[in-house]
């Protein structure tokens, strides 16, 4: 399935079509002059585009069961972060009186109205999709999830064992009455909310909160005389495997209420689930300590202001207006759901041990440059033979942890400098950091606080770096660090040589194996004086304003890509080769937009593989015709960024952090390296770019009107699943 250099200019014949329900894609025209807003389409809008994408996945019955309820599980947790900052934020808008949009379609309050419209209807077929289709699947696989009515004698006492033994000795519930204020509901959590009247006839009401830091499901073993069912799966031989039985956890804690108010009778109980505000503002002009006012702010972010209220959909008006008027929730941010509330949850019991319900595993590369043999050789011997592309997960991440291992070690080595934005909690990444200070090395790191919902996890490790005697930086005023760099300055004889790992992807061990990345082991002098430049940038006074071959934002990335663009534009008014390939996850900046309009217009074809949220409008006659836009949501989270130019033959490559949206070019410090390896280039456009773009399995196709149908073959075309051709590659050891 590799693609050959005769067939890489291609576009392919793969068909698009639509789902079956799908309404037919209404034209737009407009003209190609002016500020339409018919140009572009709506951020948020198209951000939800890409759950129904996502869901389209827990859908596909390609997929193997468990993987199917990790999309499900992905969709409720991306509906969680869209609730938490971007409606939240178009709420603040409708607060503050804001009756305009930058689109000019929407006023913040009719896109709250479209948002909700849409978003509900998302949340009920994902509850269709598990009760109607997952479930009944999983339970012919052995797998069943029930409710707490179905179990069987034995099964009802090992669920109420395990409530007695491991859930009662958490739960507080909180009364609220005349003495005792409605007690606070915290951001994400899933509650109960109890009626029960005591012996004098007088009706309470009472909350309780699930616990998060347990298990979602609760084992009860197989049913009694249940027996064992066929585990083979997807090739890998056959056998047998116990069925496995769970009860969802607030189905035990219901059933076992009387234990939490004794001598009260039960009257009712309904779940419901709270979704607050949780983006941050820091005032970092007024702030003395950006580490202790990160810290406050995510403090505070579980008593942001209530955005959604997810309810039972049995729920009574009586205990319904009680939440209202407490949790001070407008009626249409109400969602009655079907349980189970917090879809998110489903990622439980996607950790079952069943690898006959998921994709096969397989075991990353390492590229041959990296494969050292003998004594004599390390990884720093294997960049100075050449620059070396890694690419996750298909590639291994350890090469990386290796390098900054064998920094640590090397006596040669004299200082590490990185950044990190997200490293997770269990960091080998860090740990190698703290290794090299225990090594007498000179260590600076620039931890980024201000990475959204990981700012806990980069405290702790930005406190533990401190301790040790690392040289921590915390972030430049009003900007946030988003670069992904690490340079080893190793003495060599006289002189000092640079090495760097430059990528696209977070210093993050575990989503080095759920994301796809790309990133260059490279000891090249001038992007080594240019790496160098930029720490002293992020860790002192500079006011460098240019760079020998990174692309930096916000100094310079936006002007070079523009000139690059418009340098693309003259190849294709001169009759030469013009064409432009970007990788994204995200296309909202409107300049960039424009200029890609104005490049199909001259006639540059255009592919942009989007994952995510994109506002350009393609297939418009006079204005994109030129331009396809393909978005490939598959097993692992396209993640990279690339941006290929053909530049009349002579093919260009960059490869960075940054996405096409204001923040990233305007307000981060991203960075665009240059791949300069002439056979490296090549790989990336052929082995990776027009892989994508043939793919004709995960692939969806974009239309004017922002709608997204899948990429299907045509009769006699091959079947392509780029992901899955990568993962073939790493399975029979292809090395570049």
């Amino acid at each position: 399935m590799s693609i050959s250099g005769k067939n890489a200019g291609r576009r392919s014949r793969a068909r698009v079509t639509a789902p079956a329900a799908a309404t037919p894609t209404a034209a737009v025209e407009v003209a190609p002059e002016g500020n339409h807003h018919e140009l572009f389409i709506d951020r948020e809008l198209s951000l939800l585009r890409f759950q129904r994408r996502v869901l389209e996945e827990a859908i596909d019955q390609r997929n193997p069961l468990l993987d199917r309820l990790k999309f499900l599980a992905i969709v409720g947790s991306n509906l969680n972060e869209f609730f938490m900052v971007r409606v939240a934020g178009l709420m603040d808008q409708v607060d503050a009186g804001v009756t305009a949009s930058p689109d000019g379609l929407h006023s913040p309050l009719n896109l709250l109205h479209e948002i909700r419209a849409e978003s509900y209807a998302i949340m009920q077929e994902s509850r269709d999709v598990l009760i109607l289709d997952l479930l009944p699947a999983l339970a012919a696989r052995g797998v069943h999830v029930l409710s707490y009515e179905a179990l069987d004698r034995g099964q009802r006492l090992a669920a109420d064992k395990y409530f007695r033994e491991i859930i009662f000795p958490i739960l507080t519930p909180l009364a609220f009455d005349p003495g005792r204020p409605f007690p606070h509901i915290s951001n994400l959590s899933l509650n109960l909310a109890v009626l029960i009247q005591d012996k004098k006839k007088v009706r309470r009401f009472a909350r309780l909160k699930i616990p998060d830091t347990l298990s979602q499901f609760v084992p009860v073993g197989p049913a009694e005389g249940a027996e064992p069912v066929n585990g083979s799966g997807r090739g890998r031989g056959s056998g047998t495997k116990p069925p496995s039985s769970v009860v969802w956890i607030e189905e035990v804690v219901a059933a076992n209420l009387p234990a939490l108010f004794p001598g009260m009778k039960i009257l009712s109980v309904y779940s419901f689930h709270v979704t607050r505000d949780a983006d941050m503002e820091i005032q970092e002009l007024e702030a003395s300590d950006l580490l202790e006012t990160v810290e406050q702010s995510v403090r505070q972010r579980r008593f942001g202001n209530v955005v959604r209220l997810q309810v039972n959909e049995e729920m009574p008006a009586e205990v319904l207006t009680i939440l209202l008027n407490n949790l001070e929730v407008e009626p249409e941010d109400v969602y009655r759901l079907k349980s189970p509330l917090g879809l998110s949850r489903m990622m439980d019991l996607y950790g079952l041990d069943r690898p006959d319900l998921k994709e096969p595993v397989f075991v990353p590369r390492v590229p041959a440059p990296l494969q050292l043999k003998g004594e004599e050789e390390d990884i720093f011997s294997a960049i100075r033979r050449g620059d070396v592309l890694l690419h996750n997960p298909f590639d291994s991440f350890q090469p990386l942890i290796e390098f900054l291992r064998r920094a640590a070690a090397d006596p040669q080595v004299q200082a590490i400098k990185m950044t990190l934005y997200r490293v997770g909690r269990n960091s080998p990444v860090v740990e190698a950091l703290l290794e090299a200070i225990e090594e007498g090395k000179q260590v600076a790191v620039l931890v980024e606080l201000k990475a959204r919902f990981d700012e806990e996890s980069n405290i702790e490790w930005a406190r533990a770096l401190e301790r040790q005697g690392v040289h921590v930086v915390y972030g430049l005023l009003g900007l946030k660090i988003h670069t992904k760099l690490a340079m080893v300055v190793r003495r060599e004889g006289k002189t000092m040589r640079r090495y760097m790992h430059l990528g696209t992807g977070n210093y993050n061990a575990v989503t080095a194996h759920l994301y796809t990345d790309l990133g260059m082991f490279t000891c090249d002098k001038e992007i080594g004086e240019d790496v160098t430049d930029l720490f002293n940038y992020l860790t002192g006074y500079s006011e460098k304003k240019d760079y020998r071959k990174l692309l930096v934002a916000p100094i310079d990335l936006r002007q070079r890509i523009v000139q690059m663009i418009e340098r693309e534009i003259a190849h294709s008014q001169a009759g030469r080769p013009a064409r432009l390939i970007f990788k994204v996850n995200g296309l909202v900046d409107r300049q960039m937009i424009r200029l890609l309009y104005d490049a199909s217009r001259e006639g540059v074809r255009v592919d942009l593989l989007v994952r995510g949220v994109c506002c350009l409008r393609p297939g418009i006659p006079g204005v994109s015709e030129n331009i396809r836009v393909t978005s490939i949501v598959g097993r692992f989270l396209e993640h990279s960024r690339v941006f290929f130019f053909e530049n009349g033959g002579a093919h260009e490559v960059y490869m960075g952090s940054a996405d096409l949206m204001p923040r990233n070019l305007n307000e981060r410090v991203e960075t665009a390296f240059p791949v300069s390896d002439r056979e490296l280039v090549r790989v990336v456009r052929e082995d990776i770019l027009e892989l994508y773009l043939r793919d004709n399995v995960k692939a969806r196709r974009m239309h004017p009107d922002g709608s997204y149908s899948r990429v299907t073959p045509v009769p006699g075309e091959e079947i392509v699943n780029a992901q899955e051709v990568l993962l073939e590659r790493t399975r029979k050891g292809a090395n570049r």
